[in-house]
């Protein structure tokens, strides 16, 4: 937790203010010096979270300088009292801080359909905001943690005409996760400059890479945001688009999104195995990526992955009921360099007892070559096992 870099101008504090049970660290404060740039993205679920319902006509006016985050209760389908809770805490982050209300956004995580009172933030915000830090980026990553088993921080350097500017990204994610983001949170800062529109497409094109090129479960949940901030505190220009400068950002920025995405996956609620599912020789790339989700998100695959059992047959329906074309003679199939299938044919038991052996590791890539074009792509996956089941059915006990 302690190697990474963490940009200037912000401040961080964590605390347990009782919203969970357990006494566990569940509120958090991130404070930008100065207000920021901003942009941000959302789920695509239709039922929608009372802080998102707040945070994201906020986060789109393109400023922002606080995020406040709580665990232990979505404030999800809790109404227009749940509304209030949320403008009522941001109103005390606003005035302890001393900035305007429309530059602090909210985020919460937890049991939907539970009413969230307000005491914990009347206690907690003044004692955030007191203990204010540029060194506790840590608490705030444990405090935002539901199921998760560990808390998930990925950091990158730049170079801006000689200025270095940090990125830091803060994450929580075990279970609810699939494409179109999952019950996922993330918070991502850096001191360099850079206008919201260039923010705001950099971010959409890296969390497409990342955070939705990922599932454990297949449901996406209500709370899900990922927060973008730059302050500029590095000083020097800003960074603008269409310039070497800019890819260079975004390329540091996606480093750091899919760090974090690896991790919430090897983190699903029960996982042994973290997969990647690479999918090659694809037409174009909405073709593989349609093609490696149907993989992702298979159930009997996952748990073929769990049983340690190279059934590549699994993997090729799941090709051939994606939708897309694909001629079946045609498919080739490894796990890691180990062909298991060529143009749709097995390779033989001999080729499949190598195959078996490397899916006892903990990290594997199935590769899929469709034969059709030059495109790829990959996504993270997980296997299903019988720890998931016992969680999410004692999730509210």
């Amino acid at each position: 937790m302690s190697n990474f870099d963490v940009p200037a101008g912000y401040r961080f504090a964590g605390m347990a203010s009782g919203i969970k049970k357990s006494g566990k660290l569940d509120l958090a404060l991130i404070v930008s010096d100065q207000p920021a740039a901003c942009a941000g993205v959302f789920t695509k679920n239709q039922v929608i979270a009372a802080p998102l319902q707040l945070s994201k006509p906020r986060i789109a006016a393109g400023r922002c300088q606080a995020i406040l985050v709580n665990s232990g209760n979505a404030n999800a389908c809790t109404g227009e009292a749940g509304l209030q809770v949320s403008r009522q805490s941001t109103a005390l982050v606003a005035a302890a801080l001393q900035v305007p209300e429309e530059l602090v956004a909210v985020a919460s995580t937890g049991v939907i359909g539970v009413q969230l009172p307000l005491s914990p933030f009347e206690k907690g915000v003044p004692e955030l905001v007191a203990t204010l830090a540029d060194d506790q980026a840590a608490q705030v990553a444990t405090a935002i943690m539901t199921t998760d088993a560990y808390s998930k921080v990925a950091s990158a350097r730049g170079q801006q005409q000689g200025n270095e500017y940090r990125i830091l990204g803060l994450a929580k994610g075990a279970g609810m996760i699939h494409p179109n983001m999952a019950t996922m949170l993330g918070f991502v800062l850096t001191d360099a400059a850079i206008e919201p529109e260039l923010l705001d497409s950099s971010l959409r094109r890296a969390v497409e890479r990342s955070f939705n090129s990922i599932t454990v479960d297949g449901d996406t949940s209500t709370n899900d945001m990922v927060l973008l901030l730059a302050n500029g505190s590095c000083g020097g220009p800003a960074i603008v688009a269409g310039t070497s400068e800019a890819e260079q950002f975004y390329l540091a920025l996606e480093r750091v999104l899919l760090d974090l995405a690896r991790m919430i996956v090897r983190d699903g609620e029960g996982a042994t195995k973290l997969v990647r599912i690479q999918v090659c020789g694809a037409a174009d790339e909405q073709t593989a990526r349609t093609a490696a989700r149907a993989v992702a998100t298979s159930s009997l695959v996952k748990t073929a992955f769990f049983g340690e059992d190279a059934n590549w047959g699994r993997i090729i329906a799941a090709v051939g009921y994606s939708g897309i074309e694909v001629d079946q003679n045609r498919i080739d199939i490894s796990f890691n360099q180990v062909p298991v299938a060529r143009n749709g044919l097995s390779t033989g038991p001999d080729l499949e007892a190598e195959a078996t052996e490397i899916l006892k590791l903990d990290e594997f890539c199935v590769r899929i070559d469709l034969h059709q074009g030059d495109a790829e792509t990959s996504y993270y996956t997980s296997d299903l096992s019988y720890d998931y089941v016992k969680i999410n059915a004692a999730y509210r006990s």
